[in-house]
């Protein structure tokens, strides 16, 4: 087992467990590039690294990606082969990185126009380089990893509210909403939970799902197909919204995660219903 399987396999991932779906090179790549993913995620958010070291980390892989180094990362020589196998345009990794750097200090964000921005950083860059990777033919299918990157992330903000204030403190709810709601920084802060910050997050969560209906209404037919690895983590990321919802969103007092055998039978309802769309008129 490679590094990038390691770190793959160690992150226990919704994500990389979608990937089994995959044919072995394309899951080979994949596990490549969601280990890039992991691995300067992971690292940027290391408290016990000085904030100046993670930051000349980063600015290092701008220069791994493009070249060999002495001091490089194990992993690094197997990134750079991804671009020589795939039409992956170099900039989708600046934008990754720059998402990194974003989550450096402490997290506000105003409004949604400004989350927005953040997750296509964080997760809609991710879909960008994916389907290039899964291969498509339709290029719609680019707006569909860019809505289904959006919704996979509004859902990860909802599941890891109390997560990203112990690290760091990071508040990715709108603040224009939160005050709509009535719910104050400071009840967050606190981790109050009351009827307001369950309407608050009930908000969040109907535009993630209308963000995954979207995504599956543009999947182009030709590229079901392909896309089975991302339709998975799609089915994955929608139950796991579906049972915070169930349950009011308790998300200062549980966490939240879908195991593994259910896991399975969700891949495996995706792949009877890919090919139920793709074979039957």
């Amino acid at each position: 087992m490679n590094l990038s399987e390691k770190i793959t396999k160690r992150s226990k991932s919704n994500l990389a467990f979608a990937f089994m779906s995959l044919p072995e090179g394309k899951r080979r790549d994949i596990t490549t590039f969601y280990a890039f993913c992991r691995h300067v995620d992971d690292a940027a958010d290391d408290p016990g690294v000085p904030l100046d070291q993670r930051r000349h980390w980063l600015r290092g892989w701008r220069r791994w990606l493009q070249c060999s180094e002495p001091d490089e990362p194990p992993f690094a020589p197997e990134v750079r082969q991804l671009f020589k196998r795939y039409p992956i345009d170099r900039q989708l990794f600046e934008a990754i990185l720059l998402g990194v750097e974003m989550d450096l200090e402490p997290v506000r964000v105003t409004n949604f126009a400004e989350l927005a921005r953040y997750c296509y950083h964080v997760a809609g860059a991710v879909g960008l380089v994916s389907i290039e990777i899964f291969g498509y033919k339709n290029p719609d299918c680019k707006e569909y990893a860019r809505k289904l990157g959006l919704a996979l992330q509004l859902t990860n903000i909802i599941r890891d509210v109390d997560k990203d204030l112990q690290n760091g403190g990071r508040i990715y709810l709108p603040l224009n909403e939160m005050n709509i709601f009535g719910y104050r920084l400071e009840e967050l802060e606190r981790r109050e939970y009351n009827l307001r910050f369950v309407q608050l997050m009930k908000y969040q969560a109907d535009r993630a799902r209308n963000f995954f209906r979207e995504a599956r209404r543009l999947l182009p037919r030709e590229d079901r197909a392909s896309m089975i690895a991302a339709e998975g983590m799609r089915a994955i990321y929608y139950e796991l919204l579906r049972q915070m919802e169930q349950d009011d969103f308790n998300l200062f007092r549980k966490t939240y995660k879908i195991g593994r055998a259910k896991k399975s039978v969700i891949i495996l309802k995706e792949l009877a219903s890919n090919w139920l769309l793709t074979h039957v008129s």
